[in-house]
């Protein structure tokens, strides 16, 4: 009989956006639009669209802890997305449970240090930002902040040339992330270039798209990420497939017509008929 060869999963430690288009939502479309099952823990509860985040509940760091035990009690999982975290206390449960598990199964974790939602809303309080570098940076195989959640890790100004980005990048792997992806999309000018620094160095420059509709493209790319490093590739095979995955979903973004804001990427685009 032939062996049957199961999908992968991933879990993702984030936050809910009832909107849909950000966090776990946008995750675990991610991860099905790769192939692999998604699992998660919900660290908050948003109420939100793509215009405006109106209220935030967080989950208790207990409630967190017990997702967290469920998940790796049962599931095989291959790989781990961490987004938005909270406060330092969930910071510091979610990091004491990671490094239990990894020091026995050392999986991959991508760190995607959301700071900040589209509409402009906080999504990080101060303090929590010196405990994420603490406790959370030092655990990740791969860092993806944009060029302002790089800048406040390492309370600088953010980046404006490839150079303060490859430099900016080399201090963030000197705080323990095993690579870092220094996502561009916040720069200027008709192109984007993403670096990615560690072993195997790469970079990444695509076209910038004229369209408002890039909510969860931070999510999703590092979702992605981590989908492929779930499916047994390296980090740069990863980086590479999920920039290219996530360049069509920002291309096909209009299509979907969500909201009346900022509206979502669109993750099926190689599944879904066309419009």
């Amino acid at each position: 009989m032939p062996v049957i060869q199961p999908y992968p999963i991933a879990l993702t430690i984030a936050g809910s956006d009832s909107g849909g288009g950000a966090g776990i939502q946008a995750d675990l479309k991610a991860f099905s639009a790769f192939g692999v099952y998604g699992a998660s823990v919900i660290t908050a509860i948003t109420a939100q669209n793509t215009r405006i985040v109106s209220a935030v509940d967080p989950v208790s760091p207990a409630m967190i802890a017990a997702q967290m035990d469920a998940v790796f009690g049962d599931l095989d999982v291959r790989a781990v997305k961490i987004g938005m975290v909270g406060g330092p206390d969930v910071i510091t449960i979610i990091a004491q449970h990671l490094r239990a598990v990894l020091d026995s199964n050392p999986i991959p974790v991508v760190l995607d240090p959301v700071m900040v939602a589209k509409t402009g809303d906080k999504l990080l309080a101060d303090e929590a930002v010196s405990a994420l570098r603490a406790e959370l940076l030092p655990l990740a195989t791969v860092l993806t902040p944009n060029l302002p959640e790089a800048a406040r890790l390492l309370d600088r100004d953010a980046a404006t040339t490839t150079e303060e980005m490859t430099e900016q990048g080399e201090a963030l792997r000197a705080l323990g992330a095993a690579n870092v992806l220094m996502k561009g999309g916040h720069g200027i000018g008709a192109t984007c270039t993403d670096l990615l620094i560690g072993p195997d160095p790469l970079t990444l420059i695509a076209p910038r798209r004229q369209t408002r509709n890039t909510h969860g493209t931070g999510c999703s790319q590092s979702s992605a990420i981590a989908a492929g490093l779930a499916r047994g590739k390296t980090v740069p095979q990863a980086v590479t497939r999920a920039h290219e995955w996530l360049q069509g979903a920002i291309a096909a973004a209009d299509s979907l017509a969500v909201g009346m804001g900022h509206g979502p990427v669109h993750h099926f685009h190689e599944i879904w008929d066309k419009p």
